[in-house]
């Protein structure tokens, strides 16, 4: 049995990062994923492909997946920078604006 530790990324549709500061664990899939025939649904018979585990930090979900003699790779998260750029939309709404706003 082995795992993965990792950041997760931000959602797609989002721009915040509200879960993004946790570690997850998560557990490679150990049986192939199979189409039931009477309702074709995808299905697998490994129940450790359904725990996410998470973590504080880094450091704990290490202690814990070796403390539980997980195997285990971390990945690590790339940095990202702000997207703030001067005279946004926000600037749009802005009480110091010079003129109207119009379309």
């Amino acid at each position: 049995m082995s795992a993965r530790i990792f950041q997760p990324a931000r959602t797609a549709t989002q721009s915040g990062t509200a879960k993004t500061h946790t570690w997850v664990l998560e557990f490679d899939p150990a049986a192939r994923r199979g189409i039931d025939p009477l309702m074709g649904w995808t299905s697998s018979t490994d129940t450790q492909s359904q725990v996410r585990l998470r973590f504080e930090s880094q450091a704990a979900a290490e202690a814990y997946a070796t403390a539980q003699g997980i195997a285990y790779v971390v990945v690590q998260p790339k940095p990202r920078s702000a997207n703030v750029r001067p005279g946004g939309y926000g600037d749009n709404f802005a009480t110091h604006r010079r003129g109207a706003w119009t379309h």
